[in-house]
């Protein structure tokens, strides 16, 4: 555990707020997850192991999808919109998963990167305007919206999951193992 920023920028801080903390345990994830999955090629992003038919690539598009759709549709009730409407996205998990196989790896690291940017960009937004307590589109059945705190928390358990999906893929495909990127390491 280590509070430099500089070589571990994706660290939360080892004494901040709340905010801070749950904000920097996603970020952290993500940055695993970009890193478990950063670097390969075509047959390395479509490579998976057992009878599973998960890949990186298809990991790198269904955490895209979630990203945008947790912070447009569920934040702010509105439709997710591009670039997933020009991709012929369909709204289900399944789509992801298969048609990662027809994007290149720049394709999908560039979709990734680029939910990931608006996403906090958004997160920062929501958090001026009321903090994670904030009610926000999202509800149950009965009508009860979530907090906002609920939809951070909710990705991060998303990252976790994937996250080591991820580790058990990249270390199949080249052995890449590791609990965290090395210090000073960016996408």
């Amino acid at each position: 555990m280590t509070d430099d920023n500089d070589d571990y920028p994706w660290e939360p801080p080892l004494a901040g707020t709340e905010v801070e903390h749950v904000v920097g345990a996603l970020d952290r994830l993500r940055t695993t997850f970009r890193w478990k999955a950063g670097g390969l090629d075509s047959a390395g992003l479509q490579a998976r192991t057992g009878a599973s038919a998960l890949t990186l690539g298809g990991l790198l598009k269904h955490l895209a999808a979630v990203e945008d759709h947790t912070f447009t549709t569920k934040l702010a009730g509105e439709p997710i919109g591009a670039p997933w409407d020009e991709t012929g996205w369909d709204g289900s998990n399944d789509w992801e998963f298969t048609s990662a196989a027809d994007d290149t790896p720049e394709q999908l690291y560039a979709l990734w990167d680029g939910a990931v940017e608006r996403s906090k960009a958004r997160l920062d937004a929501a958090l001026s305007n009321g903090g994670l307590d904030q009610l926000v589109h999202a509800s149950a059945d009965d009508g009860t919206h979530a907090s906002l705190r609920r939809l951070v928390c909710d990705l991060i358990e998303e990252y976790g999951r994937h996250t080591g999906h991820a580790d058990l893929l990249r270390e199949a495909v080249d052995g890449l193992v590791g609990e965290d990127p090395p210090a000073g390491w960016r996408p």
